[in-house]
Parts: C-alpha cells; sequence; structure tokens
C-alpha cells in the first residue's frame, strides 16, 4: 500500500509534509492520535480529512520509524 494521500511542496506549511496538498500537517494529526484524539473526534474537527488519510499518517509514522534506534532512549543511566 502507498501513501499517495501524503504530499510535500515547498509552497505549503513551509514545506512539511501534509495530506493532499491541504494545509493540514501529518505530524499534528499523528500528535492527535498519540494523544487519544479518535478518528471521529480528529474527522470532526478536520473535515477537509478522510479516515484513509489518519490510516496513512500512521503508516508514514511507522515507517520514518522503522529500525531507527536512538541511544538516548536506549541508555540505562
Amino acid at each position: 500500500m502507498g501513501l499517495e494521500r501524503i504530499t510535500f511542496s515547498p509552497e505549503i506549511l513551509g514545506g512539511r509534509v501534509t495530506f493532499r496538498g491541504l494545509r493540514i500537517s501529518v505530524s499534528h494529526i499523528v500528535n492527535l492520535v498519540a494523544n487519544r484524539m479518535t478518528v471521529p473526534e480528529i474527522l470532526a474537527e478536520f473535515p477537509d480529512l478522510e479516515d484513509e488519510d489518519i490510516r496513512q499518517s500512521l503508516q508514514y509514522a511507522a515507517r520514518l520509524a522503522d529500525d531507527q534506534i536512538v541511544p538516548l532512549l536506549l541508555s540505562t543511566s
């Protein structure tokens, strides 16, 4: 499955990753999910988004985090 809804343009939101050229950043939506906002709540707050946008935002975040080791998080001190 692709991430065709995830877009990037230097002219939109200063080049941040967005959805379908909308002025809604992927990072903002992932943050809302991480802070326990439900998909129906997000869709009510952002009527231009669709359920598939939110699913792809989480896929995008997962791909970015895949197999990356952050040494500070692994520290035992």
